[in-house]
């Protein structure tokens, strides 16, 4: 008898668990449908780029909401390589008004596969992701790619690199960002700074000492400007929603 008292205890506490799962998918699912849609007479916006970007994508939904409808891929977009393997399927089927892009710190990174740091990084025994000349031929073929379709492109710089980085070179962004300087006037692209607005940045606004990233402070800064280089080019470019 207690046997058989264990099992349907058992039996009961399985139950239990079951329905909890199946709230908790049904209140997930309900909350995917709650998720705001696209207003579609509004423009079309989306960002590109690694967690930098990633940092500053809500707050930028934010200041743009009303405006513009703004969406981040859903990935890190990591290095150049990455990007020519997945832009396509980024890009979707969407008609895009703007496009606004960066691809940077993960190419200038070092990694060493036995490295401890997060991401394996190591600029003492590792290996660049992607060398500047090779970054410069992929940075190249991707913005050919984004001209085909027809959106209005923002190039937004990549963000300084700190000392005491473990993984990456203090100086190599200033000369990573001239190269793709270089690609976005050849293409005629507007450049939204975001190299020089960080490098201004105080000590409490950085995640800290030797990270690239950013606190949400920091995060909120680079919106503002990465909503107002949006909301230029949406000015110049002509809506037809019809």
């Amino acid at each position: 008898m207690s046997r058989l008292r264990a099992y349907v205890r058992l039996l009961i506490a399985c139950l239990m668990i079951l329905c909890l799962a199946s709230v908790t998918h049904a209140q997930q699912k309900k909350t995917q449908k709650q998720s705001p849609k696209a207003d579609p007479d509004l423009p079309r916006v989306l960002i590109i780029g690694d967690s930098i970007s990633i940092g500053y994508t809500k707050p930028t939904i934010e200041l743009l909401k009303g405006v513009a409808n703004v969406e981040r891929v859903k990935a890190n977009c990591g290095d150049t390589k990455r990007g020519l393997k997945n832009l396509q399927r980024w890009l979707g089927k969407t008609d895009w008004d703007v496009i606004h892009f960066n691809w940077g710190l993960h190419d200038l990174c070092y990694r060493h596969p036995d490295s401890k740091t997060q991401g394996h990084r190591d600029k003492v025994n590792g290996t660049i992701s992607v060398p500047l000349a090779q970054y410069e031929k992929n940075l190249e073929t991707l913005v050919s790619q984004l001209e085909q379709t027809n959106a209005t492109l923002i190039w937004a710089t990549t963000t300084p690199v700190p000392e005491g980085e473990a993984g990456r070179v203090v100086g190599d962004d200033l000369k990573y960002n001239e190269v793709a300087k270089k690609i976005m006037q050849k293409h005629n692209i507007k450049i939204n700074d975001l190299h020089q607005l960080a490098s201004d940045f105080e000590a409490p606004l950085w995640a800290g000492p030797g990270n690239v990233h950013f606190k949400p402070a920091g995060s909120q800064k680079l919106a503002q400007q990465v909503a107002r280089e949006i909301k230029a080019a949406l000015k110049k470019k002509p809506q037809d929603r019809n």
